[in-house]
């Protein structure tokens, strides 16, 4: 693959994915945090760091959670040297910052949602390779299915972008941890993904295909249709106890 044109240039040094789990999940409908939740009987943080070290494209996993339930998540999490488990914040953004700050040495950065815990490990490898050739922000994505409806605070239609061109975007999101860290060196900044950041100092982001399974936990529904392809087909990779 050969370096793209972007004034950035691949360079040596860890892979660390920023797991954050520090979320209530009120959608799911759930007592215990959404990234507690089991999926096929096993949480899914335990799910998406087992993807991640399964994908074998990451040096170091950060796992942001709240402070009450660090202890919980050192329990769940795989006994590997290479995960990390750190004190998320109030908001997602908070809990990234936070990881951020306890990899300075990172040369990269994944950040991956917990609730995205069926992730194949290969869309981490692509994701990976892609910052490794030179990408500066690379994100996986998949075609929009139904048609999109902009509309105004009392409903009513204003516009209908072109289907074609949407893509509705997925985890793990790579950045060279330079670009990341500038990101989020402003406080009081909101953006509904980690890319929306790093569009705001006028870095191109580059999208690579999605996965379906790559799809995020958010609602009861979610949940039944995670719970259903892990019984039905044995998906989740295999990370020894």
């Amino acid at each position: 693959m050969s370096t793209p044109d972007n004034g950035v240039r691949p360079t040596d040094g860890p892979v660390v994915a920023l797991v954050p789990a520090a979320g209530r999940g009120v959608r799911l409908g759930e007592s215990t945090p959404k990234a507690f939740v089991p999926v096929g009987g096993t949480p899914m943080i335990r799910l998406a760091v087992e993807g991640l070290i399964a994908s074998g494209a990451v040096d170091r996993i950060i796992v942001m959670v709240p402070t009450e339930l660090v202890d919980s998540a050192v329990a769940l999490l795989p006994p590997a040297g290479s995960v990390q488990v750190v004190v998320g914040g109030a908001e997602r953004i908070d809990s990234v910052r936070a990881g951020i700050a306890a990899a300075p040495d990172a040369a990269y950065f994944l950040v991956h949602d917990a609730a995205r815990a069926l992730t194949p490990p290969d869309l981490i490898v692509r994701v990976a390779t892609e910052l490794r050739a030179g990408r500066p922000a690379v994100v996986p994505g998949l075609p929009v299915a139904d048609t999109i409806k902009a509309v105004d605070a009392a409903g009513a239609v204003t516009g209908t972008p072109e289907r074609a061109r949407l893509r509705a975007i997925q985890t793990p999101q790579g950045f060279a941890a330079e670009l990341l860290r500038s990101a989020y060196a402003t406080e009081g900044i909101e953006a509904t993904d980690d890319a929306g950041l790093v569009e705001r100092l006028g870095v191109g982001v580059h999208t690579i295909p999605g996965d379906p399974l790559a799809f995020k936990i958010t609602t009861p529904l979610d949940l039944r249709l995670a719970d259903a392809i892990l019984d039905g087909a044995g998906i989740g990779p295999a990370v020894a106890p």
